[in-house]
C-alpha cells in the first residue's frame, strides 16, 4: 500500500449539513433547486402499459444540452428525452439495443452504448453500439471483446473507452474472486466525424498482475477520462486504481485504493440510527469515478466485495489521497432524516456515482448515496472541500449528470417497481437560487454519540403550549427505538434538538402514530396495533422523561373488530365542558359501515369510551388507493383539525387536506351502540404546498402541530427510506385561522 504523504478527515459542522444559505453567500444564487421530477414508464411507447419495468440508470446529454440519453437496461434500449423546456421534459423516442445497455455517452453526432450480449458468466460478450443522434438507428456494432460496464468520451472526441468488467457470479462460491475470464479496458479510436476507426479490431489493455485483491482477475467498473486524454479506471472488487494513456494504450500508473476509517456512525443490524459504531481499515473498493482536473479525481467508495469505506475521495493521479471524507455521508444522511437504517450492518448511505461540474465560479462535486436517496454538494477548494448543498432524490440514485453551460444538474433514479407504487425517474435541477429549498426538518448533534441525532418517519406532532418555538413529534415502528423528539422550530430549517426514549411499558415494541400534550405534564401517545404483529393498540400516558405511566386499551369487544390501520392521531381536549382524549382510527374496521372510520373519545376521569363516527372523503382515492386519517388536534370550542389523505404518491396523490369536525351537542356513543355521524368541512388542501419542490409528492402527510403563536405545521412521514424516497417535508401553512 503507498505511504499516503496527506489525509484529511473531516467532521462537519450543523450549518455545512442544513445547506443553508448564509451571508453573501445567500445573495450569490449559487443552491441548485429541483425543477422536474420525470417518470420513466412515460417515455414508453404508446399503447405500452405504463406498468412495465422501465428505469433510468447511466445519463448523457447532447452538446446542446437539449436532450438527455440515458440507459433502460430491462427494455434494452436507450432513452431519448427533450429538455428544451427543462422544467416540462417530453419523450423524444427510443432506440432498441438487442442486449443490456450499461453505460451511455454522447458525441457530437452520435450516442455510445456498452451493450451486454452475454450468455454466461464464463462466456461475456458484448459490444459497442453506436447510434445516429439524428435518426436514433444503430449504424455500427463493434465488439468489445467482453462484458461492458462504464463507457466514456474523451473530450476531444478522438477515444471511446469501455471499461469491460467480466463480473463475477455472485453464487459461485460464494462470489469470491478470482472467476475468470479476466476484465480489462477496450479503446476505440474514432474520426473527425466520430465513428470509430477502428470497430473490428479495438485496442485492449490488459490489467492483470497490477492488484494485490484477485491480480489473475481484474474487474474494471467504472471510466473518466481527463483532458491529457488519460482515463483513470477503477477495479472495484480488486481495490484499485489504473491510470491509462489512451494514445498509447499504456498503463501509466498504478495503485492500490488503499483503506478509509468512519467514526460514529449506525453499524448495528438492528433498525436504529444511532452514531454508536465504527469501521476501521475498510478496503474503499471505488465504483464511480470523475476527474475534477488534469491532475485530480474523486472516487465514490461503494463497495462490492470485501469493502465499501461509506465515502468518497479525492486524489491526485500519482494515487496521493488528498481528501477523505470519512463519515460526513453518513453524518448527512442521519441529519437529513435520509438514513437506510436497514443497510446499516452493511453499506450505509452506500456512494456510488459521482460528477464534476463548473458552476459560475465554482468547481463542484457531486456524491450519490444510493440507498439514502441524495446527492451531496461539494465546492472543489484545492484542499478539504466544502460542503455547500443537500439534494434530495428519487429512490436508487445511480447516474449523475453535471450539465454545468445549461445550469442544470441531472439525477438518474433506477429504482422501478410498479406493484410498489415505485417508478423510477429522471429528477433536473437548475443552478442559480439564492437559498436551498431543503431540508425543511434537520437534526442537531447528539451528545451522547457526537454523531447528528438519528431520525425519520415523522408520524405524529403537537405544539407545545407554553413555548412557540417548541414542538414535539414522535417516529413509528420502522425504528427499534420508540421516540419523542423535542423540535425548535422556531426558523427554517426546523430542528430536532433532543429526544426521550420510551421506557417502562409492557410491550416490546411500539408503534407511535400520534403525540399530544398533556395539560398536568408529560404526554399521550397513541401506538398502533397490528393483529398480525401481536402489536396492541394503546393510548399511552407518558412523562416528560418518556416513563410509560399507563397504557390504556380500547373496549375487548372493539378489538375484536380491529384490522391492521388503527390508532393514528390523538389530541387533549374538552368536549362540552368534559376533558377527554380524543384518539383518530385510521381506516374501517369490521363493524363500521364502508366510507366511515371512527373518532375514539376516551374521559380519563372515568376512564370510559365513546365513539363518533367520522365520514371520509370515498372509500377509494381516484387512482384506487385507500382513504383515511393521520392526524387530528383540538383547535378548541368543541373543534378538532384532522388530517384526512389517500395512501398514493406521486402524480396519483389526490387527497391530502385537512378538515375540521365539531362535537359540539354531540355526545359519543359507547361501542356496540348506534355512533353519531359528524359533519365535516375540508379548510385545507395540501397538495399544492406538498408537490412545490418538484419531487415526488409524498403519500404519508401525517403531523399537524399547531404552535402556541398559533402556527399550523405539517409534516410527512418519509417511511425510513425504506422503498421510499426518504424527503421529509416539513412547512408552516399560516396562522390557525386558515383553519376557520
Amino acid at each position: 500500500m503507498r505511504d499516503f504523504k496527506r489525509r484529511l478527515i473531516g467532521g462537519i459542522s450543523l450549518a455545512i449539513l442544513a445547506g443553508t444559505a448564509t451571508g453573501a453567500n445567500a445573495a450569490d444564487g449559487k443552491f441548485f433547486e429541483r425543477i422536474s421530477t420525470y417518470p420513466v414508464f412515460k417515455t414508453l411507447p404508446d399503447g405500452a402499459d405504463p406498468a412495465t419495468e422501465t428505469v433510468a440508470e447511466i445519463i448523457s446529454a447532447t452538446k446542446d444540452g437539449k436532450t438527455l440519453v440515458f440507459t433502460d437496461s430491462p427494455a434494452e434500449a436507450l432513452v431519448f428525452l427533450n429538455i428544451e423546456d427543462p422544467s416540462n421534459p417530453a419523450p423524444a423516442g427510443r432506440t432498441e439495443l438487442g442486449g443490456e445497455p450499461t453505460s451511455v455517452t454522447v458525441g457530437a453526432n452520435y450516442a455510445f452504448a456498452g451493450v451486454n450480449t452475454s450468455e454466461s458468466f464464463t462466456q461475456p460478450s458484448g459490444h459497442l453500439a453506436v447510434v445516429d443522434l439524428n435518426t436514433k438507428e444503430i449504424v455500427a456494432q463493434c465488439d468489445a471483446s467482453g462484458q461492458p460496464d462504464s463507457i466514456a468520451l474523451s473530450q476531444d472526441g478522438k477515444f471511446v473507452a469501455i471499461a469491460i468488467e467480466n463480473e463475477r457470479d455472485e453464487d459461485l462460491n460464494d462470489g469470491v474472486i478470482p472467476q475468470l475470464p479476466a476484465g480489462h479496458l477496450t479503446i476505440f479510436d474514432l474520426d473527425a466525424d466520430g465513428m470509430p476507426t477502428n470497430c473490428e479490431a479495438a485496442r485492449t489493455v490488459e490489467m492483470t498482475g497490477l492488484a494485490d485483491v484477485a491480480p489473475t482477475d481484474p474487474e474494471p467498473e467504472f471510466v473518466s477520462i481527463n483532458d491529457d486524454n488519460l482515463a483513470v479506471v477503477t477495479l472495484q472488487e480488486n481495490n484499485h486504481l489504473a491510470i491509462v494513456d489512451l494514445a498509447s494504450g499504456e498503463i501509466v500508473t498504478h495503485f492500490s485504493a488503499g483503506t478509509s476509517s468512519a467514526d460514529a456512525i449506525p453499524t448495528q443490524k438492528a433498525r436504529l440510527v444511532d452514531g454508536t459504531g465504527s469501521i476501521t481499515d475498510v478496503p474503499r473498493e471505488p465504483d464511480a469515478v470523475a476527474w475534477i482536473d488534469a491532475d485530480r479525481f474523486v472516487t465514490a467508495n461503494e463497495g462490492d466485495y470485501e469493502g465499501g469505506s461509506r465515502g468518497f475521495t479525492i486524489w491526485n493521479k500519482d494515487g496521493e489521497v488528498l481528501f477523505d471524507s470519512g463519515a460526513q455521508m453518513e453524518h448527512l444522511g442521519m441529519s437529513h432524516g435520509h438514513y437506510p437504517a436497514k443497510r446499516a450492518h452493511k453499506k450505509g448511505t452506500e456512494p456510488e456515482g459521482v460528477a464534476v461540474g463548473t458552476f459560475g465560479d465554482d468547481t463542484l462535486i457531486f456524491v450519490n448515496s444510493e440507498r439514502g436517496n441524495f446527492v451531496a454538494v461539494y465546492k472543489d477548494t484545492g484542499g478539504e472541500p466544502e460542503f455547500v448543498q443537500f439534494l434530495p432524490t428519487h429512490i436508487a440514485p445511480e447516474g449523475l449528470l453535471a450539465l454545468a453551460e445549461n445550469g442544470l444538474f441531472v439525477v438518474a433514479n433506477e429504482k422501478d417497481e410498479a406493484e410498489e407504487g415505485v417508478r423510477a425517474h429522471v429528477g433536473i435541477y437548475k443552478f442559480g437560487a439564492d437559498a436551498a429549498e431543503y431540508p425543511q426538518l434537520i437534526s442537531e448533534t447528539d451528545p451522547k454519540t457526537g454523531a447528528p441525532i438519528g431520525w425519520g418517519a415523522i408520524s405524529g406532532m403537537a405544539g407545545d403550549p407554553s413555548d412557540a418555538s417548541k414542538i414535539y413529534g414522535v417516529s413509528d415502528s420502522f425504528y427499534d427505538a420508540a421516540r419523542i423528539f423535542t423540535l425548535d422550530v422556531s426558523e427554517m430549517p426546523a430542528k430536532i434538538v433532543s429526544y426521550v426514549d420510551l421506557a417502562g411499558g409492557s410491550a416490546d415494541k411500539y408503534d407511535l402514530e400520534g403525540i399530544a400534550i398533556r395539560k398536568d405534564g408529560g404526554f399521550w401517545l397513541a401506538s398502533e396495533g397490528h393483529p398480525k404483529k401481536e402489536l396492541q393498540h394503546y393510548l399511552l400516558q407518558v412523562s416528560s422523561d418518556g416513563t410509560i405511566e399507563q397504557e390504556i386499551t380500547l373496549p375487548e369487544t372493539l378489538i375484536e373488530q380491529a384490522k391492521r390501520f388503527s390508532l393514528e392521531g390523538v389530541t387533549e381536549a374538552e368536549i362540552n365542558g368534559t376533558p377527554v382524549v380524543v384518539v383518530a382510527v385510521q381506516r374501517e374496521w369490521n363493524d363500521d359501515p364502508k366510507g366511515m372510520t371512527k373518532l375514539g373519545i376516551y374521559n380519563p376521569a372515568d376512564k370510559s369510551w365513546g365513539f363518533v363516527h367520522y365520514p371520509l372523503d370515498a372509500p377509494k382515492s381516484p387512482a384506487g388507493g385507500w382513504v383515511g386519517l393521520s392526524e387530528v388536534t383540538y383547535l378548541g370550542d368543541n373543534k378538532l383539525a384532522v388530517v384526512e389523505r389517500d395512501n398514493k404518491g406521486g402524480t396519483d396523490a389526490a387527497i391530502k387536506q385537512v378538515t375540521v369536525v365539531s362535537l359540539d351537542g354531540v355526545t359519543p356513543a359507547a361501542h356496540g351502540e348506534e355512533l353519531p355521524v359528524l359533519e365535516k368541512k375540508v379548510v385545507l388542501d395540501l397538495l399544492p404546498q406538498m408537490s412545490a419542490t418538484n419531487g415526488w409528492t409524498p403519500d404519508k402527510v401525517e403531523g399537524l402541530a399547531i404552535t402556541a403563536d398559533g402556527r399550523v405545521l405539517i409534516s410527512t412521514d418519509n417511511d425510513g427510506v425504506d422503498d421510499a424516497t426518504g424527503e421529509s417535508l416539513f412547512f408552516d401553512m399560516g396562522n390557525v385561522s386558515i383553519l376557520n
